[in-house]
């Protein structure tokens, strides 16, 4: 039988993304990054999906690498084969920031590696009290930089923090992370989904297009080249979601005293 690496529960327009490989504290083998990897490439055409929720089942969020559960081919080299595991893993993070929908990420127990990556390429981030993190790739011999931690970690938590676990590979835990930002909130494991959901309803109520450009704008600004470019691109924003009629929608909503009935034009 093969195996379920992901489940997918839909709620409207939000979806539920669940990690399914509890027995193997939901490791990456090769079904799941490409599970993952199918699922985030397609959001980008999707205009029914309007926020995700990532989370796993099981005692732990992921526990990085499965080394047993990639296929070889006895053809390619060592460095191809460990060349095409690398860069299949790194497109999941890619595609993630590029999807326009916004993610929650709900994360208990260790989240190690490629786990703690998937983390730092969410929007959101709730983690329980028993959430561990760490880019343990330094830890067996390789550099501590790699799934998108050297870029994300420092934008997340300043260069000093970043660099105090890249440069150990130690472990961070929820209350370091809520105290530096890198989490939202601490909250009980079973209590997860819900504050998700709800974050998630909370999002559900602005325009589906105003949502989408925010995500855009983040990630875009983040990476400004000037405090200008940055106005520049928040600028154009505002002008362009100004002519929707989603936009001219809301307004009458205002005065009206009532919720706004969007239509994604």
């Amino acid at each position: 039988m093969t195996e379920q690496v992901i489940s997918i529960e839909s709620r409207g327009a939000i979806e539920v993304v669940s990690l399914n490989r509890p027995d193997r504290l939901n490791a990456m083998n090769e079904p799941l990054i490409q599970a993952l990897l199918d699922y985030f490439t397609e959001l980008q055409q999707r205009q029914d999906v309007r926020v995700v929720i990532l989370r796993a089942e099981g005692r732990a969020f992921c526990a990085g690498l499965d080394l047993t559960g990639w296929s070889r081919d006895d053809n390619a080299g060592m460095i191809q084969q460990s060349w095409r595991t690398q860069r299949l893993i790194a497109a999941v993070m890619q595609a993630m920031r590029k999807c326009p929908q916004p993610i929650i990420a709900c994360a208990q127990g260790p989240a190690c590696g490629g786990g703690f990556s998937l983390l730092l390429s969410s929007d959101v981030r709730y983690g329980a009290p028993d959430l561990r993190m760490n880019a343990a790739y330094i830890k067996i011999g390789l550099g501590g930089c790699d799934m998108g931690a050297s870029y994300f970690l420092p934008r997340l938590v300043g260069s000093s923090v970043a660099s105090e676990y890249l440069l150990t590979g130690r472990f961070m835990t929820a209350d370091k992370a809520a105290a530096c930002g890198l989490i939202s909130e601490i909250v009980p494991q079973e209590a997860l989904l819900d504050k998700a959901l709800a974050l998630a309803g909370e999002m559900l109520l602005t325009s589906p297009m105003g949502l989408r450009l925010t995500k855009d704008a983040l990630n875009l600004n983040i990476d400004a080249g000037s405090m200008e470019h940055a106005f520049a691109l928040e600028d154009r924003q505002q002008v362009m979601l100004a002519q929707t009629a989603d936009s001219m929608e809301a307004r009458v909503a205002f005065f009206e005293k009532r919720d706004p009935r969007w239509e994604n034009k």
